[in-house]
């Protein structure tokens, strides 16, 4: 009896560290100290020392049963990004910039082909984010998950000088709310996206004139990365007051998260087109409008609120960063918590 008979091929380990480290290596900051295979992932923080006051900020998410669309289309390569994204938006919401990511893949049995492509992703949205992958782990469960099933899930480390934190204690009635458009259902709700479609290869590869695309291909976009958007709003001189990162919960959940007691949000839903992935998916599960907002982003990935003087010079900020960006609604005095009208 050997470790392999017991369901953990240690050799596969170490072929899937090497096909990942390519990836890896594309994300390196000047701060990086060492290099990819140690105890731990080390990191300088002398690119910080000018900073007043320092404040670390974390953030640390996975993807959900977004991954079983994955498994069903075998198609791997995107679902890190969505890792990262989930982590790193969290810290950006803040007003940090995103220094390092680490990764953890939980797996039945370690196909290092799959495992690097995921890495891959991974690796794409450090890339996107500015963050460095300085480690990782992959986790062998024979007996504990189906030899093709997989999980995943991400931690990132961001940091902030303290006074440009976005804590949303100051929003006041007449801040002008600013959206960035998302790429669709990103990585919530796939619990009820999953009831409301079959997920076979068949369904998934289904072609959709109002999608423009194949179902799987719409549901399988990975989650927009905010972060260069939100840098060029602070460099375009635009003080954020307020962030809402819309995940799972949609707009009822998070958008109160950002405001302070006595305002409200008032999002105006004509500002905008609802994408068509989620029309679909109301109409063929037959879900009602609340429950909608009340689990999905519907269109809207990131909500800042700004003065009503810099909302134009926010949108063209973020415009320039490469996203979608409009002016959405308003703040007004009133209960905590937000009115779609």
């Amino acid at each position: 009896m050997d470790y392999k008979k017991a369901g953990v091929d240690i050799e596969a380990g170490y072929r899937s560290v090497e096909l990942m480290k390519k990836h890896v290596k594309e994300t390196m900051r000047p701060e990086v100290m060492g290099g990819l295979g140690g105890f731990s992932g080390a990191f300088s923080l002398d690119a910080i020392k000018n900073m007043e006051h320092p404040v670390l900020l974390s953030g640390t998410d996975g993807v959900g049963t977004k991954l079983k669309l994955a498994m069903v289309l075998d198609r791997h390569d995107t679902i890190g990004i969505d890792c990262v994204a989930m982590c790193v938006n969290d810290v950006a919401c803040a007003g940090g910039e995103p220094l390092f990511f680490l990764d953890y893949i939980a797996c039945g049995r370690n196909c290092p082909e799959k495992i690097a492509s995921i890495v891959k992703g991974v690796a794409e949205g450090c890339k996107m984010a500015g963050a460095a992958l300085v480690g990782g782990e992959t986790a062998e469960h024979p007996g504990m998950m189906p030899e093709d099933d997989y999980d995943i899930a991400g931690f990132a480390v961001g940091v902030v000088d303290e006074k440009d934190m976005i804590t949303g204690e100051n929003i006041a009635p007449g801040d002008v709310l600013v959206a960035i458009a998302s790429s669709g259902v990103h990585s919530n709700g796939f619990s009820l996206v999953r009831k409301v479609f079959d997920m076979t290869a068949e369904s998934l590869n289904t072609y959709y004139d109002e999608l423009g695309q194949t179902l799987g291909e719409a549901l399988l976009a990975p989650t927009r990365i905010y972060v260069k958007a939100m840098k060029s709003v602070k460099d375009a001189g635009v003080t954020v007051k307020g962030c809402s990162h819309i995940t799972g919960g949609g707009f009822y959940e998070n958008i109160p998260r950002m405001l302070p007691e006595g305002v409200n949000a008032q999002v105006n839903k004509g500002s905008y087109q609802v994408p068509a992935i989620f029309r679909l998916l109301q109409e063929k599960g037959g879900i009602a409008e609340q429950m909608m907002y009340n689990t999905y982003n519907m269109g809207i990935g990131m909500l800042l609120a700004v003065d009503a003087a810099d909302a134009e010079k926010a949108v063209k900020a973020i415009e320039a960063a490469g996203e979608r960006a409009w002016i959405a609604g308003i703040c007004q005095a009133g209960e905590k918590g937000v009115t779609l009208c």
